[in-house]
């Protein structure tokens, strides 16, 4: 028998164990009793699943508390007459046993689960051969978690979870409900106030933005492992990333100036990257979030494709992660690579989200000096939690075996790193030991890199890490954090400084292109001119040059071919490769109008041609992260504004490059070279082609002599040009 207090939590929304009191039940008395809650309802009768009645129940209680005893034990259906006259018959969620198995809810509790998002979400199954949902979520200090959506009218009290309190997480099987269903859950804390709607955190799919709710969806069949996949992203691979801001690379201005659709990014750009002979993609956060202006950086959905490029079709059924996998599955079929950023760094504040999730700090740090960005107005995951480090880690194989990505660009890892990143004294708290770092934060990097070596060897992951921390991309059995790459931030700084000052200074600040030499074998650097250069009131790649317009045009011309010279893997954002003269604006399209202008064209022509050479020459990229891959020939004209060096293959091939970052042709400059041949001209960034004055080495070869320079017995004579970068290839 019910007491009135279980009536009264029942009614209220506030019984934390619903599946002691309804369903199925053997009283102690033995005889079998079926009570079902069903807030509306004027008339309830039960059926065997064959159609056998089993009876009316009994209205006991007022507001909805209906019971029957039975004779046996068994499956049943409710006949339910609501009060306006509709019938409906439904199965009883409170007759379906737990949705966790004992092994899945050890290693939750545990902290271990390779692939939490398998069970924890909105999982459509089938249970006791009844279709539904199996819910689950974790939060161990809700004293009641009930979900709610369009099919139970967002009322908590309809279906209230059963906690399994062996890993605090509440589980529910609701029958009838698909994908496509809107959800939330519905959470008491631990003293009983109701806390706002929140979105789930493994949900596969989200509305759009501002609409919150989750949706039911499917889980994405992994993509199966690739030898060619692999092969593309190994170390001594070219490797020549675009990166993207999707909703603004490319609009409709005949629609609104809407943004793409997922197939349409697959139809316009995949080829648009593979023509430019790029070899990966890397994507802004596509990951669901709810804040435009973040860019992605401000995640919520750390396993939802973000709707915003849903199509119609995806929209109606499959949601954005459908359209996602046919846009990777195109740009594979391309040759294109796709990385991801991941931003496992920080999260919003939002109210769906999951700050204060259950009432209490449960992803993130309690104390802000832990747990607050002060640079982003963010909170900061809890690094030291078990399940915290267990969903980001499920997070990042998520992405890479279901969505088959290539790799992951971890955001923001300097901020992770150091407690007292971006803090004065005093508002930071010191590790165990009393020092900076975030132990906690550095376990949880290896153990994510680990976990991805072990489970999806094709993929790789890169890091943005702006400081001197050691070992970043480096084996973690070796000391290391397990990233296969990482971004060389003070080469971007640097060089770029370098080509923002006048020619008539550069002399005095020759070790701006050279200081990153000294250290550009101490990791698998990949060298970004990425997005965080052209926004901010810092103005576009091409407006930072200095000089007349064509100077301008050179000097960028010149820095492209530097960077696909230098030691390291390429990255450049989009716009960049046709000179986008305007800062970044990410509610806007690039201009792509101005294609029709001569010298942007032209610059667009060099980066494709960049790549190519790139591309077919091992020179430039079998070995990137060894010193037997780099060999100078002149570092130190400084006066001339002059570098040589020669790159080598791993199969004997050597490309010398020259730069010149002064505005004067040099005629006749005799360089040392390291073997006797023929060095044939391969590519020049001061052709007409691309825009230049078309100056170089007369018959675009020369042929060493047995004259000693530059330190070699073995010496060439060429003509460079005026502001730029060209690339001689040995035969002998």
């Amino acid at each position: 028998m019910l007491t009135d207090a279980d009536i009264d939590a029942l009614r209220s929304g506030r019984h934390g164990d619903p599946f002691a009191l309804l369903g199925p039940h053997v009283g102690a008395d033995g005889k079998r009793w079926i009570r079902a809650f069903l807030p509306g309802a004027r008339e309830v009768r039960a059926f065997t699943p064959g159609g056998a009645a089993l009876g009316r129940f009994e209205c006991r209680h007022d507001d909805g508390i209906f019971e029957r005893q039975v004779a046996r034990a068994g499956p049943y259906r409710l006949k339910v007459t609501w009060v306006d006259g509709r019938t409906d018959t439904l199965e009883d969620p409170y007759r379906f046993g737990p949705v966790l198995g004992e092994m899945d809810a050890w290693l939750l509790g545990e902290g271990s689960h390779l692939r939490p998002f398998e069970v924890l979400g909105a999982t459509p199954r089938r249970m006791d051969s009844v279709d539904g949902t199996a819910f689950a979520v974790w939060a161990p200090n809700a004293s009641r978690v009930s979900v709610v959506g369009d099919f139970n009218l967002w009322d908590g009290r309809r279906h209230p979870m059963r906690l399994r309190r062996e890993c605090g997480v509440w589980e529910l099987f609701v029958p009838g409900v698909g994908a496509g269903a809107r959800y939330k859950y519905e959470l008491l804390d631990a003293a009983g106030r109701l806390l706002p709607l929140k979105a789930d955190p493994y949900a596969r799919q989200a509305e759009l933005r501002p609409a919150t709710a989750s949706v039911v969806a499917a889980m994405p069949p992994v993509a199966p492992p690739s030898a060619e996949r692999q092969r593309a992203n190994a170390l001594d691979a070219p490797m020549s990333i675009y990166e993207v801001h999707l909703a603004s690379w490319r609009r409709k201005p005949e629609e609104g100036h809407r943004w793409l659709s997922w197939d349409e990014l697959a139809d316009e750009l995949v080829p648009y990257a593979a023509e430019m002979g790029f070899t990966h993609l890397e994507l802004l956060p596509v990951s669901e979030h709810p804040f435009d202006g973040s860019w992605g950086y401000q995640t919520l959905g750390q396993f939802a494709p973000t709707a915003r490029f849903a199509s119609p079709e995806d929209a109606a059924g499959g949601g954005s992660a459908a359209g996602f996998r046919r846009f990777v599955d195109r740009a594979h079929a391309a040759g294109v690579g796709v990385l991801l950023d991941w931003v496992p760094a920080h999260f919003p504040t939002d109210a769906h989200g999951l700050a204060l999730f259950d009432g209490t700090h449960l992803y993130e740090y309690a104390d802000p000096r832990e747990g607050f960005h002060n640079d982003w107005n963010t909170l900061i995951y809890n690094f030291g939690r078990t399940e915290v480090r267990n969903f980001l880690v499920g997070s990042a194989l998520y992405w890479l075996e279901r969505y088959g990505v290539d790799g992951l660009r971890v955001d923001a890892v300097a901020s992770m790193l150091y407690r007292d990143y971006s803090r004065k004294a005093g508002e930071w708290i010191p590790n165990v030991h009393g020092g900076r770092e975030n132990l906690e934060a550095i376990a949880f990097l290896k153990r994510t890199n680990e976990v991805i070596g072990g489970e999806r060897p094709q993929a790789v992951t890169l890091a943005e890490e702006s400081t001197a921390f050691p070992a970043v991309s480096r084996p973690t059995y070796a000391g290391g954090l397990g990233f296969h790459y990482k971004w060389n931030m003070g080469w971007m700084h640097d060089t770029l400084k370098y080509l923002s000052r006048d020619p008539i200074h550069r002399p005095y600040h020759h070790g701006e292109l050279t200081f990153g030499l000294v250290y550009a074998f101490n990791e698998n650097f990949v060298l970004p001119l990425s997005h965080d250069e052209v926004v901010h009131g810092k103005g576009s790649l091409i407006g930072k040059m200095p000089g007349d317009r064509w100077q301008k045009f050179a000097n960028l011309r010149a820095y492209y071919g530097f960077m696909f010279g230098h030691p390291g893997k390429k990255l450049l954002f989009m716009g960049g490769e046709f000179a986008q003269e305007r800062e970044w604006n990410h509610d806007a399209s690039l201009d792509w109008h101005l294609l029709a202008q001569p010298e942007h064209g032209g610059m667009q022509q060099l980066v494709r041609d960049l790549n190519r050479l790139y591309r077919e020459s091992p020179a430039l990229y079998t070995q990137d992260f060894g010193p037997e891959g780099f060999e100078w020939i002149t570092h130190d004209d400084a006066q001339r504004c002059l570098l040589a060096f020669v790159r080598h293959g791993r199969d004997g091939q050597k490309m010398l490059v020259v730069c010149n970052f002064a505005p004067v042709v040099h005629h006749g400059l005799r360089l040392g070279v390291p073997a006797a041949g023929t060095w044939r001209e391969r590519l020049n960034t001061d052709s007409a082609y691309y825009g230049g004055s078309n100056v170089g080495t007369p018959f675009g070869a020369a042929t060493s002599e047995a004259v000693h320079s530059h330190g070699r017995g073995q010496s060439i004579v060429i003509g460079v040009p005026p502001l730029a970068t060209v690339f001689f290839e040995w035969t002998a």
